[in-house]
């Protein structure tokens, strides 16, 4: 049988989201959307309040909490409002009262979006800007001066737009961590012990948009305020075990067939670790060898390995290696809005095998473009 053009068609989808999905995730999403055998109905008509639904949420739960080895005393939650509702959130729940202000760093687009929501919800410091080298770095552990007294320190993990990525644990012991891992969540282990909330939104490495995967430990919460709405307070949806409010099902039965995916196929996220670096240093080498005529827009030190970013010489160049990826298959390439230029994202589902493809395509165009650098 003659493999959908659809599922085809993902296997070169290098954009910065919605990601990729793994083809047998696909071809089990399509059976469900159909009729889901167990049930005889089709998941797109499955009352969120049936034992079958409670029964994916709970699966998906243990499958997080086995990937992530994560001890009891943590809640996971399938919230909606994405990686946006918890900038609000966040500071909504943890610095109500507080005198001292939250750390929070600016490490472009992400951390900046994040900045303006907390201020609504109390003092927060930023503790680090990367502005002055054009957010093309991230900083050292020289260059941070944590707060003892600080309510909870704040980044993102993975800056997708800049192509950015913290490979260490930031913060001091003593101070609640909370960490964005939207854009790369479960590719690598994180130490998710050291963290008293990670969230992560669903379209990059965890399914469609919908659904935001929060990991919060028990000893966050009892000080909270007791003034928030329900719907923004997450000892409610901890209570209701993510279905205070009508849940996203299809979401959520995506990002458990993900969890499926990444432990009965792939092994864990130690070996999802090992493939994503492989696809990653493709790509850097390549730009690194090919005598400028790809340029990396970050510092290698602080290279993503979800998101390679880089440049031609020209805007025109830019845009011709644009238009020949797209008319060879490869969906995804254009740079954020933001900055331009060119961003391959590679996240958990896009294969080895499809970074190849690019690779070549890449030493392909460089040969027959090089003199017009």
């Amino acid at each position: 049988m003659k493999e959908p053009h659809m599922i085809a068609a993902n296997r070169l989808n290098f954009s910065g989201g919605p990601g990729a999905l793994p083809e047998g995730v696909l071809r089990q999403i399509q059976e469900a959307i159909a009729v889901v055998p167990e049930t005889g109905l089709s998941l797109l008509g499955i009352s969120h309040r049936s034992d079958w639904f409670a029964a994916i949420v709970q699966e998906a739960e243990n499958n997080i909490r086995t990937l992530l080895g994560l001890p009891d005393n943590y809640h996971i939650l399938f919230l909606q409002g994405g990686a946006t509702q918890q900038f609000s959130m966040v500071p909504m729940t943890l610095l109500h009262n507080k005198t001292e202000p939250a750390d929070y760093l600016l490490t472009r687009y992400w951390g900046g979006k994040s900045l303006p929501e907390a201020r609504h919800g109390g003092a927060i410091r930023a503790l680090w800007s990367g502005e002055a080298w054009g957010f093309r770095r991230l900083p050292s552990d020289k260059e941070l001066d944590f707060s003892p007294r600080a309510p909870y320190l704040h980044y993102i993990s993975n800056e997708t737009v800049e192509g950015l990525q913290f490979r260490r644990v930031l913060g001091r012991d003593g101070v609640p961590r909370i960490c964005d891992m939207s854009s790369d969540f479960l590719s690598k282990p994180c130490d998710a012990e050291k963290f008293s909330l990670i969230y992560a939104h669903a379209q990059k490495n965890l399914g469609p948009a919908g659904v935001t995967v929060v990991v919060v430990r028990d000893d966050l919460l009892p000080e909270g305020p007791s003034h928030l709405p329900g719907f923004l307070d997450y000892r409610s949806h901890i209570a209701a075990h993510s279905n205070y409010n009508t849940p996203p099902v299809f979401a959520i039965y995506v990002v458990l067939l993900i969890t499926r995916w990444l432990m009965n196929e792939i092994g864990g996220v130690e070996n999802m670790a090992r493939i994503n670096q492989s696809k990653a240093g493709l790509l850097y080498q390549l730009i690194d060898e090919s005598d400028d005529f790809y340029h990396g827009r970050a510092e290698p030190a602080d290279r993503s390995l979800m998101n390679v970013v880089f440049n031609l010489a020209t805007p025109e160049l830019e845009q011709k290696f644009l238009d020949e990826a797209l008319a060879a298959g490869f969906h995804g390439l254009p740079g954020h809005r933001s900055i331009g230029g060119v961003r391959a994202s590679l996240y958990n589902a896009l294969t080895l095998s499809a970074v190849e493809e690019l690779a070549g395509f890449m030493n392909d165009f460089r040969r027959r473009n090089q003199s017009r650098r």
